[in-house]
């Protein structure tokens, strides 16, 4: 039988067979455990597999097969040194929540994101979420923001997920689509789901004053059918988002403000760094590209803080 992974606690998956929608709980062969790969959940929600009943006769499902995958995204361990960790795979569009604060999203934080996204060639949406709590300065500040990143292409949504502002957009956005949902923990990631389809009731949690930190009130990472064709697939909050499987030599090709100086450099293999007649840097020095973008491109390559 063939079937997509729902959900995943690490231990068990939540299957839903593709033709007749039941779903079952399955677990891995064991020859997926013992694979050769370098990451710590070989299977990820959004994945086809193939699957069937054991052969013991108790009624559970095991796992046989993942078929290949469209697509994925994925990030460094934050446990496991030289292992990355799939968070879903085919998908058609990443929602990537933002606040400027409680908590606060840094701007290197989303342009990860967008990066990871850009690498599958995956559209991606922003949502500048909480806009109820902000007074005018920090609007104003989450304007300049959105104007920089609708400039290059990405299609940015000033909403409040609690008090019903601006989603409308949103939820036409998530129509016949596979969504993955992205951000930090109290970004109102569930919240903003609950808003738009209240029949899911996800549990949701207050973000401490104190410290402006969300807990963690999604725990696995689980796919919602909303219709026939719409899906979202609901992530833990992520705390740090290290780049995996991007060369050095890449890179700027997933930021599409520097993707189209690509040739313009003197050298063709300009790391636009400290080069001579780089385009990138006097793109950066004359304004046109946004100095935060370029620092952001700087931060992946040097390794810095993954929370920046």
């Amino acid at each position: 039988m063939k079937g997509r992974v729902v959900k995943s606690t690490g231990s068990w998956y939540e299957l839903e067979e593709e033709i007749d929608k039941y779903r079952v709980k399955a677990r891995l062969r064991g020859i997926f455990k013992i694979a050769n790969l370098k990451v710590t959940n070989p299977v990820a929600v959004g994945d086809w597999v193939t699957f069937e009943k054991e052969r013991s006769g108790t009624g559970e499902y095991e796992i046989l097969e993942i078929h290949p995958r469209e697509n994925y995204i994925i990030r460094k361990s934050t446990h496991k040194t030289a292992h990355d960790h799939l968070i879903a795979s085919n998908i058609d569009q990443v929602l990537i929540l933002f606040t400027l604060s409680m908590p606060r999203t840094s701007v290197g934080f989303l342009d990860r994101a967008l990066v990871t996204a850009e690498a599958y060639r995956i559209p991606t949406i922003i949502g500048f979420n909480k806009c109820d709590i902000y007074n005018e300065s920090q609007k104003e500040k989450v304007k300049e923001i959105i104007q920089v990143y609708r400039k290059i292409g990405y299609p940015c949504y000033f909403i409040s997920a609690l008090e019903n502002i601006g989603t409308s957009d949103i939820k036409d956005c998530l129509k016949d689509h596979v969504t993955l949902i992205m951000g930090h923990s109290g970004v109102g990631k569930s919240t903003l789901m609950n808003t738009l389809y209240p029949g899911l009731d996800l549990k949701t949690s207050e973000v401490s004053k104190f410290a402006e930190k969300g807990t963690h009130t999604t725990t696995f990472a689980e796919m919602f059918a909303l219709d026939e064709d719409t899906y979202i697939i609901d992530t833990p909050g992520i705390k740090e988002l290290g780049i995996s499987e991007i060369k050095e030599g890449e890179l700027s090709h997933y930021f599409p403000e520097m993707r189209a100086m690509i040739g313009k450099c003197r050298f063709h293999n300009c790391r636009h760094l400290n080069e001579p007649d780089c385009a990138v840097i006097d793109a950066v020095k004359s304004g046109e590209i946004e100095y935060f973008r370029y620092e952001s491109y700087i931060s992946i390559i040097t390794g810095e803080d993954n929370r920046k």
